[in-house]
């Protein structure tokens, strides 16, 4: 079960209550039951990046099966070990 919300990662939602629509960036289990993704927009026509929403996943309706980059692999390697996170740490200042 907790697959099918870790597959939400990366794919084009729509929120069925507010039209709300971007690409699933997180998702989070918490203590209470809750699940929850985090929805990032598309930048608009300034080329501003509007701020990302949290919405419960069954509001999210997937609008597009492929997701826009692939998913990194939490169950083995690095990733799943906590030793590798999305970049590298910065240089030490001269």
């Amino acid at each position: 079960m907790q697959n099918e919300f870790i597959n939400l990662l990366g794919k084009h939602v729509r929120d069925k209550v507010t039209n709300f629509s971007g690409v699933v960036t997180s998702v989070s289990f918490d203590l209470y039951g809750c699940i929850q993704a985090v929805v990032t927009p598309p930048m608009d026509a300034e080329g501003k990046k509007p701020d990302s929403c949290w919405f419960d996943v069954t509001r999210l309706a997937v609008t597009h099966w492929e997701p826009v980059m692939p998913v990194p692999d939490f169950t083995t390697g690095p990733i799943a070990q906590g030793l590798k996170g999305p970049a590298e740490k910065p240089s030490k200042p001269r």
